[in-house]
């Protein structure tokens, strides 16, 4: 057993295997340190086959990095003893069943806090513990679509697209959650007590949007989308299409940016009309497009390159971990073939550590439980 670093050394975290935010929630918290041990339901299927996700080997399910894999009968009494077992040496329990779920398996707050009255319960939900959605299902989607986020990724008279599954399960429910887990758990250590954190992916969504929320009361945000200045809406802040057919995104939204980008297009643009005038923005928003489209993507990197004009060319994944300012700050890491992002954020005294190959599948639990019990750390995936 080597040493583990990271700010959250030491720390004991029982997660039920589940999706979208689960993981990712604890990859942050095995990222920094913790001791994090997944309970998987059996898969009955072969060695080569154990831990696969719909066709995701283990070595390539990233959010898994950093974690211990058991695998545990819930629907079986002796498993849950086992389960409790764990959890009588953890700091911190996940679960992202559906609300009634993990009572029914006796693995409920009042069992488990009973058990260890110190310890973080963190559910993980769509909607919340509560109210009339909180039983119903649904994915990122859904949970963006409530929280009234998805209404606002759109242009004007078109459908709204998703960002992926980023805002609703990663950060509206994988960071948040993390960081109420952390609130919980640092109030803990003063009290001496544990309670329950209720993540809901709605809740979370809803919290990103504290900004806009201001700025609409201030009639200084629209609700049709993509007429503001933040959501495509301005000429100024959107996406744009190079000769090349690649994109650069631009961001000139102060005056003295939109002046440096102004002059990195060339000649002409004195004369066009005045961006503060939202009447003019169609017409800028074509004569930008058609100056931009005469060069490739990398051209225009290189001519706004050390500028203040905040244009960016738009990478895909391969080009971003490329990137000389991402590799010299190591924003990915390259583990056996696999692009990891590295840890963030950043601690100078109790750093992160470094990404290593995604779960140890297969442990043996009483092998865990023991080493728990005797007070010892598990490490594994570290480089």
């Amino acid at each position: 057993m080597s040493a583990r670093s990271g700010a959250l050394t030491g720390t004991r975290v029982v997660v039920l295997e589940g999706l979208g935010p689960t993981p990712f929630i604890s990859m942050l918290l095995s990222d920094m340190g913790a001791d994090v041990v997944r309970v998987a339901r059996p898969r009955h299927r072969s060695a080569r086959e154990i831990g696969q996700t719909k066709g995701l080997a283990p070595d390539r399910d990233v959010v898994n990095r950093g974690t211990t894999s058991v695998e545990v009968d819930l629907k079986d009494p002796a498993g849950i003893e086992s389960v409790l077992a764990l959890i009588d040496s953890a700091d911190i329990f996940i679960e992202g069943y559906r609300p009634g779920v993990v009572e029914r398996l006796g693995l409920g707050p009042d069992v488990v806090l009973d058990r260890n009255p110190a310890i973080v319960f963190a559910r993980i939900t769509g909607y919340g513990q509560t109210g009339r959605l909180a039983k119903s299902v649904g994915h990122d989607i859904n949970y963006v679509a409530q929280s009234g986020v998805l209404h606002t990724l759109g242009h004007p008279g078109q459908r709204p697209r998703p960002a992926v599954n980023y805002l609703g399960d990663y950060a509206g429910g994988g960071a948040l959650g993390a960081y109420g887990i952390v609130c919980a758990l640092y109030e803990s250590a003063r009290s001496g007590q544990g309670q329950v954190v209720d993540v809901s992916m709605v809740d979370g969504a809803a919290v990103l949007t504290a900004r806009m929320q201001g700025l609409r009361a201030a009639g200084l945000f629209a609700d049709e989308p993509g007429t503001n200045h933040v959501d495509n809406g301005a000429p100024f802040y959107d996406t744009y299409r190079c000769a090349d057919g690649r994109y650069v995104a631009v961001g000139a939204l102060e005056e003295d940016f939109y002046r440096s980008f102004l002059a990195g297009l060339g000649s002409g643009t004195d004369a066009w009309p005045d961006r503060d005038d939202e009447m003019n923005w169609p017409t800028l928003r074509t004569l930008i497009a058609d100056r931009i489209g005469t060069r490739p993507m990398t051209e225009w990197a290189d001519i706004y390159a050390g500028t203040d004009a905040c244009v960016t060319p738009v990478l895909n994944f391969p080009e971003a971990a490329r990137d000389p300012h991402n590799a010299e700050r190591a924003v990915f890491v390259d583990v056996d073939g696999v692009l990891h992002p590295a840890p963030s954020p950043r601690l100078d005294r109790t750093p992160a550590r470094h990404p290593g190959p995604s779960a140890r599948e297969g442990a043996d639990i009483g092998d865990v439980i023991a080493d728990w019990a005797a007070g010892y750390v598990r490490v594994h995936s570290i480089h």
